[in-house]
């Protein structure tokens, strides 16, 4: 799986310490509701300890729990993509620790520095396509057929 490590192993010094001069860490508490699903997505977190559950909207019905996720990883990637909305709403579970960045500063730095631009899209993709992955084997354990042989990793 992806971690902030594998994104800032991956960029030169250089390139490190301009994405780390604008990172800005915070403390948030148990419960704290950080994004809506469909509204702008205007930053995102590298989590450092604790633990925030992704959600989806399911009509008449309390939104369902979707993933969680914790330390070292990424809560956040539709900053990336046009038109820059949520696809999922996002809660801690306890209190979390994070580093935080503004997604349009992060957008103009991978605009201007081809080599930070570089490594940041290779890193969401890649902690995209791990999701993803996850997603299917816990949708095989759902509804695959017994015994169909897939297990997790």
């Amino acid at each position: 799986m992806a971690t902030a490590r594998d994104l800032f192993d991956a960029m030169p010094a250089d390139q490190r310490r301009r994405l780390t001069e604008i990172a800005r860490e915070v403390s948030l508490p148990r419960a704290t509701r950080l994004f809506e699903e469909g509204r702008r997505a205007d930053r995102f977190w590298i989590i450092r300890s604790g633990r925030v559950a992704l959600d989806q909207r399911v009509p008449g019905r309390q939104a369902a729990i979707v993933e969680t996720l914790g330390r070292d990883e990424l809560l956040g990637w539709s900053w990336l993509f046009p038109p820059y909305l949520w696809h999922l709403g996002a809660a801690t579970v306890g209190p979390v620790e994070a580093v935080e960045f503004d997604a349009t500063t992060v957008r103009a730095l991978c605009e201007s520095d081809p080599v930070l631009g570089r490594a940041m899209y290779r890193y969401v993709a890649e902690t995209l396509s791990d999701r993803l992955h996850g997603t299917r084997t816990r949708l095989l354990d759902l509804y695959g057929p017994q015994g169909s042989g897939l297990e997790e990793p």
